[in-house]
């Protein structure tokens, strides 16, 4: 971490900061604060506005857990963010993600100035409606403007989200192309420069 980490705890005399530790240590319980947290709070009132963001985003969705999943997944690949894959690739899995699509979400090529898609996204062990996914992070994190086709496969017949869901994954996208850079430029948790845990360890370490 390129700064110390705040207080695990609130510091005494100020209750507004207080309540702001409460809500984030609400949300995570009953883990503790983890190192994002501490980073954030350095600036309480961003930590709480982070707080409540990412909280709606993983606990009032309607979206698959497993499809928001894989989208933080391939955001954390596409941006070199060690700690957002190493937290959330077990999540995927246990979103029922499978760990051949997991690997190839890993392992394909950026997709973003593809014009249609690629050869290997298409033969990949992904559905359709991964790769559509796949394809709408890549072009949200590398390019930012999404083609109409690429958004238009989202509402297809074959990958069928709703508006919501959309709103849903392209909130998710975004708010995870923003924890990433913070982890990444902060190096929270020291893990730039680490590899990322392989699919094939995650899998057998769900298996247990």
């Amino acid at each position: 971490m390129r700064l110390p980490y705040a207080p695990a705890t609130a510091p005494p005399g100020n209750a507004t900061t207080a309540a702001i530790y409460s809500r984030i240590a609400a949300r995570r319980a009953p883990r503790p604060l983890i190192p994002l947290d501490l980073s954030l709070l350095h600036s309480p009132p961003v930590a709480d506005g982070w707080n409540s963001f990412l909280g709606a985003i993983r606990t009032q969705t309607v979206i698959d857990a497993g499809v928001l999943e894989l989208a933080v997944c391939r955001v954390a690949v596409l941006t070199g963010a060690v700690y957002e894959w190493n937290a959330h690739a077990p999540l995927a899995l246990r979103g029922g993600v499978t760990g051949a699509a997991l690997q190839a979400v890993r392992s394909v090529a950026a997709t973003a100035e593809a014009e249609a898609p690629t050869p290997e996204l298409v033969s990949s062990a992904l559905s359709a409606r991964e790769q559509a996914v796949v394809r709408y992070a890549d072009e949200m994190t590398l390019r930012v403007r999404v083609r109409d086709e690429t958004f238009a496969a989202l509402r297809s017949e074959a990958v069928g989200f709703s508006e919501r869901e959309v709103v849903e994954l392209t909130a998710g996208i975004a708010g995870y192309n923003c924890v990433s850079r913070v982890l990444v430029a902060l190096d929270v948790g020291e893990n730039n420069g680490r590899e990322m845990r392989s699919v094939e360890d995650l899998v057998q370490e769900l298996q247990k």
